[in-house]
């Protein structure tokens, strides 16, 4: 009898180890499976690119924010496949943990991962509010019959820090106005808008603004840092091309727009494919570390066709004044300076890495 149940006994810790060895292989097993990098580039059909703005939402912390911004642009694209997202994140969060949500997201549908750029900004427009993203997408249908116009931010700036914004926005957006005319384009013709403010005090204000302007665009409003050097309002635009201008890339600096040798103000695009790339970091604060992120992102187009000698758009994020003169200084070495690219560039509160002084992103032609 006592044999009996001594083998019983066995069997059953041979059965309890069994099956605790399986779980905790499959515990080991998805504790590795790691979330998917983004790719850093993807070519797009200009025609059918599409812009969208998730709404602000106040419920939980960054995570369920972000899981809640990507249902959103997965239920309203409409078949559109999202090739491109940008990232605003305010508050304390790990920005590392939004790029990880965009591919466990992607991956759970089954969907192709988009490139992707992550910036921490200093607040957003609605309380507890840690993410808004700005989607690019390619439709169905041809949406931009003839192609499109990127809009450099056009800022107007206050020599103090706490300035009412809503004056600047208002200068701000005239001068988007030239830039809009200019390019042939009518304001609802305009996809979208992101303003980037140094306060957000006078939000109403500024949205108000905006949405009469540009009532048919996706609208995106960011603070830029906490506590910023000085008052700023500087809006940036994407619009739909009217006109075929016969050549892949035609650059304008109208007339009542501040000129520079380095950036152009209004970027047409009449190549049928354009290239867009995800956020490209500088590791380090040397003149090095700058030129080494240019060399990444000059790789990242060469492996889809492009180079940085056809950059359209490009958005800088450095993180202070002395980096952005930095900027300034390296980019020229990579671009055509015949035909500089439109641009915006201010400083932001943070990056994903901890020892990063800038990021990049950029739209380029594809010829």
């Amino acid at each position: 009898m006592r044999r009996i149940w001594l083998l019983a006994l066995v069997g059953a810790l041979a059965v309890t180890l069994s099956s605790w060895g399986k779980k905790k292989k499959e515990e080991e097993t998805q504790v590795l499976q790691l979330p998917k990098d983004p790719p850093t580039a993807i070519t797009a059909e200009t025609r059918r690119l599409v812009f969208q703005v998730t709404p602000l939402s106040g419920k939980g912390l960054l995570s369920q924010q972000t899981r809640d911004a990507l249902k959103w642009l997965l239920h309203s694209a409409n078949g559109a496949t999202i090739v491109k997202l940008r990232a605003f994140v305010a508050g304390s969060g790990d920005l590392r943990r939004v790029r990880d949500l965009v591919s466990e997201t992607f991956t759970e549908h089954k969907l192709a991962l988009p490139v992707l750029s992550v910036i921490q900004v200093g607040a957003l427009p609605l309380e507890s509010a840690q993410v808004v993203m700005e989607s690019t997408a390619v439709a169905k249908k041809v949406a931009n019959e003839f192609g499109l116009v990127y809009i450099s931010g056009q800022g107007a700036t206050g020599a103090q820090p706490f300035e009412p914004v809503l004056p600047l926005a208002r200068q701000s957006l005239a001068r988007v106005e030239t830039a809009v005319r200019a390019a042939g384009s009518e304001p609802e013709d305009v996809l979208r808008v992101t303003c980037f403010l140094s306060g957000l005090d006078q939000y109403a204000g500024v949205r108000g603004l905006v949405e009469s302007h540009y009532g048919g665009a996706a609208l995106n409003f960011v603070q830029i840092q906490r506590s910023p050097a000085h008052s700023v309002a500087e809006c940036e635009a994407v619009a739909r091309l009217r006109w075929n201008t016969g050549t892949a890339m035609h650059m304008l600096n109208p007339a009542g727009l501040a000129p520079s040798p380095q950036v152009s103000q209004v970027a047409l695009i009449g190549a049928p494919q354009v290239i867009l790339t995800g956020s490209q970091e500088s590791f380090g604060y040397q003149d090095a570390d700058a030129r080494l992120a240019f060399e990444r992102l000059q790789k990242s187009l060469s492996q889809e066709g492009g180079s940085l000698r056809q950059v359209a758009f490009a958005s800088m994020y450095p993180l202070s004044s002395s980096i952005s003169a930095q900027v300034r200084k390296i980019r020229s070495e990579f671009y055509d300076q015949a035909r500089p690219p439109a641009e915006t560039m201010l400083p932001f509160q943070g990056l994903p890495s901890m020892d990063a002084g800038f990021a990049v992103d950029v739209v380029a032609v594809k010829e």
